[in-house]
């Protein structure tokens, strides 16, 4: 046979590509009995679909099976590589096919790659029934596919596989004729599963790797020691721009705000083990000491740039300590969001008024001119008045009453603050209640 004209051996993951829904391994409440996809099968009634999920879950396999199903033309393009051209090629495809009597999907992979125009041109022949629309994303829809087609699709969430999901694709592979003798031990098993991450294609594909490395090493167990030699190190599914970024730094954040150190820990390492950016971790580190702790703790403030600081001055992986105790010291520390409230309410309360002079004697006079126009007159001195405190005094503008932005929280040092606020306020009450008799 000519070696030019032998095929390439399909690797696992296409081989075990299931065919009917009854073979798909995961996503049961999408494809279980009375699931909505199992649904529009059985229903004989297909729709245009967002199918949201992480790699590796299923979402070209759902999308093929529901066109075998219907038996619909399958038309999938990508969105990393195509454009224009490509989709009106796959118009005149589905027009032909419909001039046959057949039905066309077009599925879109990664469609959040697709521009506005390019998402908009698929509309009208959405609407028109030309073609059913199938769309995969691993982005938000919400924020990733133009309003317009979000309106005219059923947006479906896909989820990583389970560890005993995983489980499942490894005995199908194990009942192939060629590998029946193979074995894998319970240790080299949890090792590939934790390499999967959830990502039945990468789950595949690790263990193809791993059984091409015992057939040339005529062994029939694949070993953990085996395992963790030809894997090597592989990082776990992080996308450091998309949702799964956002969604594990929002994780640290809450868990941090709601006071659950070792939660805040495990996010924590688990971005740094993802591939995150320990600099951005630390200035995220530095906003939630200023957002979710105040003046609550103002040490938090002092840690928290100090810790990054530190990982400034020694780099990876020492410094990294430092940001892993700086988000234990917020978690644990006493919570208010009192400066942070005070100051958006004060943003939205000099927007909503107008520019308002300064009071006269609130000014500075350093010239003959200024004084003689009366800058600074009868402007006391809060350090010569009784308790460092001009009772009664002014500080807004001339006719505004002065807003109660700031109100501390009953936690930690704002309890003190709070104190002497309210006694200040008194003062201020008595020199009123003189000035009027």
């Amino acid at each position: 046979m000519d070696l030019f004209s032998q095929k390439p051996l399909s690797p696992l993951a296409e081989q075990l590509r299931p065919h009917s829904l009854d073979d798909v391994i995961g996503q049961q409440h999408l494809i279980g009995s009375g699931k909505p996809l199992r649904v529009a099968i059985e229903s004989g009634r297909l729709h245009s679909m967002l199918l949201w999920g992480p790699p590796g879950v299923g979402k070209t396999t759902l999308a093929r099976i529901l066109a075998q199903s219907f038996k619909a033309q399958f038309l999938p393009i990508s969105a990393v590589f195509s454009g224009v051209k490509e989709i009106r090629e796959a118009i005149e495809k589905a027009e032909l096919a419909l001039q046959n009597g057949q039905s066309t999907i077009l599925f879109v992979d990664e469609v959040h790659r697709f521009n506005k125009s390019q998402q908009d041109a698929f509309l009208p022949y959405v609407e028109s029934g030309l073609l059913t629309f199938i769309g995969a994303t691993t982005e938000n829809p919400s924020f990733e596919v133009n309003p317009a087609l979000l309106s005219r699709a059923q947006v479906y969430t896909l989820h990583s596989l389970k560890a005993e999901e995983l489980q499942q694709l490894q005995l199908k592979v194990l009942s192939l004729p060629e590998f029946k003798t193979l074995s894998i031990d319970d240790d080299a098993q949890n090792m590939i599963i934790s390499s999967a991450d959830g990502d039945g294609r990468r789950f595949l594909n690790l263990l193809e790797q791993l059984i091409r490395t015992a057939q040339s090493q005529n062994q029939n167990i694949i070993s953990a020691e085996m395992t963790a030699s030809t894997l090597g190190t592989h990082l776990r599914r992080f996308d450091k721009g998309g949702d799964s970024f956002y969604e594990q730094i929002s994780a640290l954040h809450k868990s941090v705000r709601g006071s659950h150190p070792n939660a805040a820990l495990y996010w924590f390492t688990r971005m740094l083990d993802g591939g995150a950016d320990p600099r951005y971790l630390s200035r995220r580190i530095v906003r939630m000491a200023w957002e979710d702790i105040g003046l609550a703790d103002p040490r938090a403030m002092q840690i928290a740039n100090d810790a990054a600081s530190t990982y400034e001055r020694l780099g990876s992986p020492e410094g990294e300590l430092a940001l892993a105790q700086a988000v234990l010291y917020l978690a644990c520390a006493a919570k208010s969001n009192a400066g942070y409230n005070a100051y958006n309410e004060a943003c939205t309360f000099v927007k909503s008024h107008s520019s308002n002079e300064v009071p006269v004697h609130l000014r500075n006079a350093p010239t003959k001119l200024m004084k003689k126009l009366g800058y600074g007159r009868d402007y006391r001195y809060a350090h010569d008045e009784p308790n460092a405190y001009a009772a009664g005094e002014t500080y807004m503008p001339d006719g505004m009453e002065e807003p109660n932005f700031y109100q501390p929280v009953e936690r930690g040092l704002e309890i003190k603050i709070a104190e002497k606020l309210a006694y200040l306020r008194t003062l201020d009450d008595e020199a009123n209640k003189n000035e009027t008799n």
